[in-house]
């Protein structure tokens, strides 16, 4: 039992081996060269131009050289027949009565029909070898090394093609003539090859300028074909550029007609496109009129909230000054009714506000002094958390500008609502930060013509993941969501609202012992 035991394991994990290797290929070329459709569709009419040209160049060459040498083979046969019917007969003069004539060189000799430059004729008979070939005029005997290569060719009358060193390549056909002896005549392949050559060369050059030409022309046709496309694409564009997020729902950019016909290609992509903004315009009207519900909805739930709950602080402080005396706990009970009832009121008064900011009311257009308000509301915020050190920077004060008449910073817009901005973010720095905390409220002239009220503290800073959601509403964190704090999370966004409203900019950034909030407005004039 003990070695059946002990043998089990080995066989469990012989039988359930699974090999671990596996190879998995790393090298995954990606071609980093991005070329435009128009460049793509330009280079393949090139290529496929070129491809059939050159295959049809090759074609008409190798078609050119099989006439040639079939034209020489023909001429070669001839002569060969009429070489080996001869029989002995004069020798005929070389061509235009020139060259020389060996005293030996036997009568039986001749190259009938072949008196041009470059003709070659062997005959072999009795064990005799004759050869000579005509150069510059004049019959020249061949070598031994070139009669060799002729006479070992198959008297079979059919033409070969041999290589001769000095002479060249030669088209020869070898015979057996009547009294058995061997006769072979030759023409030179220089003609044929010099005349494939050039016609190479024009074939070539006319390639190139065919390809050159047709680069020009693809441009221009291309170009021209890709005008409905580039159409399409700019609508895209537009309609991409369009400011949807603040409200926009009607699209009235489309396709034209004429590059909306489903017959074509482009025409199918613009009625695609047109079909797509049809339908997006459609769910952003839904989504508006849904949107305008909401915030009409919350404007009037707020209007009409605001007169109970001014009805229950009145009854509780009503009750609460009552002569009787009344019970401690009813006291604070009242005292928390009352409490409540304010915190509600605030809520429902920064509901309110944003109904009427989201409705695009319109504010107030004065002429604000940044500075004054920045005085007021570090006075209250110093009053609301003496726990907190609160600092004041204005142009002038500490920085050696005493002496400069700059002016105070101006802002045309809506006093109560950049009130309301500087104290929601000190109120922001007071709540989220602990005791101790140096918060500094600085007003300077910005960049272009704007001013630059900043709010920084020294505190713990804002978590990383809370920025991006930072102006969103209802926004807490979570250590302020705890009714003893009062957050109700809109405050910020108030403050991003109130901002764009007067058609200015706020950002944060945030690190541990630096948190900075930074609005940004137009400057008045």
């Amino acid at each position: 039992m003990t070695g059946a035991s002990a043998d089990a394991p080995d066989r469990t994990r012989r039988l359930r081996w699974t090999p671990r290797l596996r190879w998995t290929p790393r090298l995954r070329w990606t071609p980093r060269l991005r070329w435009t459709l128009r460049r793509r569709l330009v280079v393949l009419v090139l290529t496929l131009l070129a491809l059939t040209t050159a295959g049809m160049a090759v074609a008409s060459t190798v078609a050119l050289r099989s006439q040639l040498v079939g034209q020489l083979d023909r001429q070669l046969d001839e002569a060969s027949a009429r070489a080996t019917d001869a029989g002995q007969g004069p020798r005929p003069e070389p061509p235009d009565g020139g060259g020389d004539v060996p005293e030996d060189r036997p009568q039986g000799f001749r190259v009938p029909g072949l008196g041009e430059e470059g003709a070659l004729f062997l005959e072999r008979r009795d064990g005799a070898v004759d050869a000579e070939v005509i150069v510059d005029n004049a019959y020249v005997p061949l070598t031994q090394d070139q009669n060799a290569a002729l006479e070992d060719l198959p008297a079979d009358g059919r033409p070969r093609t041999v290589d001769l060193d000095a002479l060249g390549t030669y088209r020869v056909v070898a015979a057996q003539g009547a009294d058995g002896a061997l006769v072979v005549t030759g023409l030179p392949l220089a003609d044929v090859s010099e005349t494939v050559q050039r016609y190479v060369l024009v074939e070539v050059l006319v390639l190139l300028v065919g390809v050159a030409l047709a680069a020009v022309g693809a441009q221009v046709l291309v170009r021209r074909e890709m005008r409905p496309l580039e159409r399409v694409a700019a609508t895209a564009t537009r309609v991409a550029e369009m400011p949807l997020h603040q409200g926009e729902v009607t699209l009235s950019v489309r396709v034209p007609p004429q590059d909306a016909d489903a017959a074509t290609e482009v025409g199918q992509v613009g009625r695609a496109l047109n079909t797509l903004l049809g339908s997006v315009e459609g769910a952003l009207a839904a989504r508006q009129r849904s949107e305008t519900q909401v915030r009409q909805f919350v404007a009037d739930a707020s209007h009409e909230l605001r007169t109970p709950l001014a009805s229950i602080r009145g009854y509780a402080e009503l009750v609460r000054r009552m002569e009787e005396e009344l019970p401690a706990d009813a006291v604070r009970a009242l005292e928390r009714v009352e409490s409540e009832g304010r915190r509600m009121t605030t809520l429902v008064e920064d509901l309110l506000l944003l109904a009427r900011l989201d409705a695009g009311r319109p504010l107030a257009d004065d002429e604000v002094d940044l500075t004054a308000l920045a005085v007021d509301a570090v006075s209250d915020a110093h009053v609301a958390g003496r726990d907190h050190v609160w600092r004041l920077d204005l142009p002038g004060a500490d920085d050696g500008e005493a002496d400069l008449d700059l002016g105070p910073p101006l802002v045309r817009g809506d006093e109560d609502r950049l009130r309301q901005v500087l104290v929601n973010l000190l109120a922001n720095a007071r709540v989220h930060t602990p005791a101790g905390t140096t918060v500094t409220t600085s007003v300077r002239p910005g960049p272009d013509g704007t001013v630059e009220l900043r709010v920084a503290d020294d505190g713990p800073g804002i978590a990383p993941a809370l920025l991006p959601h930072l102006f969103g509403r209802f926004t807490r964190g979570d250590h302020s969501r705890t009714r003893g704090t009062g957050s109700s999370g809109l405050g910020l966004a108030i403050v991003d609202a109130v901002v764009q409203a007067h058609g200015g900019r706020i950002a944060v950034t945030s690190a541990p012992g630096a948190t900075v909030f930074t609005v940004t407005l137009p400057a008045a004039g």
